[in-house]
C-alpha cells in the first residue's frame, strides 16, 4: 500500500524484513521439531538458531532477480551463506508453500490484533460520543426526507451495534486464518509427519490444517478479506452520514478542521468533509480486494500461483487500508462538531410534519376511521409542504381548518402531539444495549 495510507504499525509488520523474518522463525520452529525427534542433532539446531540472522532484504532480492527467479530460494541461499555445513539442515523436508503460507497466517493473526485494538478505540470514542447527545434531538430521516424525530445518540447507537457486529467478524476471520501447514508438496506428509506441523503450529500459536495441498486452501482468505470489507463498508455507512448531515443545507455535523487546514485552492470558505470521503473511496478498495480473494479459492489440482502474485498486494493492503480507515473514522468522531440547535431548527422547518404519524393515532383515538384520519392529515401535510417558512406548529393549524377534524379533536389534543419527548422515551434503553450505561440518577 502506497504510504500515504499506510500506519506505522502496519508498514513494520508487513515490511519485507518482517516477512523474511517470520519466514525465518518457521525455519528454526521445524528445525527445533525434527531435533525433537532426533532426526537432526540438536547441537546443530542449538547452533543455527545462535547464527541464523534475519537476511538484508536487498540482498535477497538481488540474489532472486539476478540468479534464483525464486524468493524462497534466494531466502534460503543468503541466510545458509552464514551457516557453514549446517545449512544442509535448512528447510529439511520442507517446500515453499509450507514456509510462506505457515509465515502468512502468523503475520494476517497479528495484522487482525491491530485491527481489533484500533476497533476498540473506535468504539470507545463512539459510545462517548452517544452518550453526550443521547437527548440530542434531530429529524430522522428516510430516503433523504424529514420522517420522524430522533436523537443523535440513538442514531450513533446503531454504529456501535454494527462495529461490535465487525469485531465478531475480525474475530472469526482471525481463527480461519489461523492455520499453519508443513505437509509437503502436495499435503500428504510424504517427507515429515504430522507432529512436526503440530509442533511448529504450537509455537507461532497457530493450528495444524486438517487437511491441506500444496497450499492452506483459499476459502480462508476469502473469508478473511470479505470479513475485512464488510468492516469497511460500516466505516463507509458512518462517513457517508457524516457527509450528509456536513451538507450546507443541513450542517447538522462538521468533520475537525484544523486551524490552516485548506478546503480549497480556489474558494477561501470551503470547509469539505474529505476525511469521510477518503475512507469511502478506500471501501471501495476494499471490496475489490474481496473479490480478488474470492476470485483465489479455485487453484488447478493440488496448487498454482495464480494467488501469489495478487496475494502480495491484497492480504498487506487490505489489512493496511482497513487500519487506516479505522484510525480515520476514529479521529473524524472524536473531534466531531455537531450543532444541536441547528439539528432542532431543521427539525422545526417542516412545520409539524414529522409529527404526522402521532397526530394521525390521536385523531383515531378519537373516533375518526384510520382512513378518514390518514387522508386528513394528508391533506393538511400537503398544504404545509408547500409553505415557504412554515411554522413549526403549521400542521396543527391546517388540521384545524378542515371540519371533519375539528369536529372529534380539540386544539389542544393535537398540540399535544407536537411534543418531542415521546421520541426520547427509549434512548437510554437503546444506549445500553450497546454498552453505554444510563446517566447516574441526580442525587437528591
Amino acid at each position: 500500500m502506497i504510504p500515504r495510507y499506510t500506519t506505522p504499525e502496519m508498514a513494520e509488520l508487513w515490511s519485507e524484513r518482517s516477512k523474511l523474518a517470520t519466514w525465518l522463525e518457521v525455519e528454526l520452529a521445524a528445525l527445533d521439531a525434527q531435533a525433537e525427534l532426533g532426526w537432526v542433532p540438536r547441537e546443530v539446531a542449538q547452533r543455527v538458531r545462535q547464527r541464523a540472522r534475519v537476511p538484508d532484504p536487498e540482498r535477497v532480492r538481488e540474489v532472486e532477480e539476478r540468479e534464483t527467479h525464486h524468493d524462497v530460494v534466494a531466502f534460503l541461499r543468503v541466510v545458509s551463506e552464514g551457516l557453514g555445513e549446517d545449512a544442509r539442515y535448512l528447510h529439511r523436508g520442507l517446500g515453499s508453500s509450507d514456509v510462506v503460507d505457515t509465515a502468512t497466517a502468523v503475520l494476517l493473526v497479528q495484522a487482525t490484533d491491530l485491527l481489533l485494538t484500533e476497533l476498540d478505540r473506535l468504539l470507545e470514542v463512539t459510545r462517548q460520543l452517544a452518550d453526550r447527545h443521547r437527548y440530542t434531538l434531530m429529524a430522522g430521516r428516510t430516503h433523504g426526507v424529514q420522517a420522524e424525530p430522533i436523537t443523535f445518540g440513538c442514531k450513533v447507537a446503531t454504529w456501535i451495534a454494527e462495529l461490535e457486529r465487525g469485531r465478531q467478524r475480525l474475530e472469526d476471520a482471525r481463527e480461519a486464518v489461523r492455520v499453519g501447514k508443513l505437509s509437503g508438496e502436495v499435503g500428504n506428509y510424504a517427507h515429515l509427519p504430522p507432529s512436526v506441523e503440530a509442533s511448529v503450529c504450537q509455537r507461532l500459536g497457530l493450528r495444524p490444517d486438517p487437511a491441506s495441498s500444496q497450499v492452506v486452501q483459499r476459502d480462508r482468505h476469502a473469508h478473511y478479506v470479505t470479513a475485512l470489507a464488510v468492516v469497511a463498508g460500516s466505516l463507509e455507512r458512518i462517513a457517508t452520514e457524516v457527509r450528509s448531515l456536513q451538507r450546507t443545507e443541513i450542517r447538522e455535523v462538521e468533520e475537525p478542521f484544523a486551524a490552516g487546514q485548506t478546503g480549497s485552492s480556489a474558494m477561501p470558505h470551503k470547509r469539505n468533509p474529505i476525511t469521510s470521503e477518503r475512507v469511502v473511496g478506500l471501501s471501495r478498495m476494499l471490496r475489490g480486494c474481496a473479490v480478488t480473494a474470492l476470485e483465489n479459492q479455485a487453484l488447478w489440482g493440488e496448487r498454482d500461483i495464480t494467488h501469489s502474485s495478487n496475494e502480495r498486494i491484497v492480504l498487506s493492503g487490505a489489512t493496511t487500508l482497513l487500519h487506516y480507515m479505522l484510525r480515520k473514522t476514529r479521529q473524524v468522531l472524536a473531534g466531531l462538531r455537531v450543532d444541536p440547535e441547528r439539528m432542532r431548527r431543521n427539525l422545526e422547518s417542516t412545520g409539524g410534519l414529522v409529527y404526522s404519524h402521532r397526530v394521525l393515532l390521536r385523531l383515531v383515538e378519537l373516533g375518526m376511521s384510520r382512513e378518514d384520519a390518514y387522508a386528513a392529515v394528508q391533506r393538511a401535510a400537503a398544504a404545509v409542504w408547500e409553505e415557504v417558512s412554515p411554522a413549526p406548529d403549521a400542521l396543527v393549524r391546517r388540521l384545524l381548518e378542515d371540519p371533519a377534524v375539528r369536529a372529534v379533536a380539540e386544539e389542544a389534543q393535537l398540540r399535544e402531539c407536537l411534543d418531542p419527548a415521546p421520541y426520547l422515551r427509549y434512548a437510554d434503553e437503546i444506549l445500553e444495549r450497546v454498552g453505554v450505561p444510563r446517566p447516574q440518577e441526580v442525587a437528591r
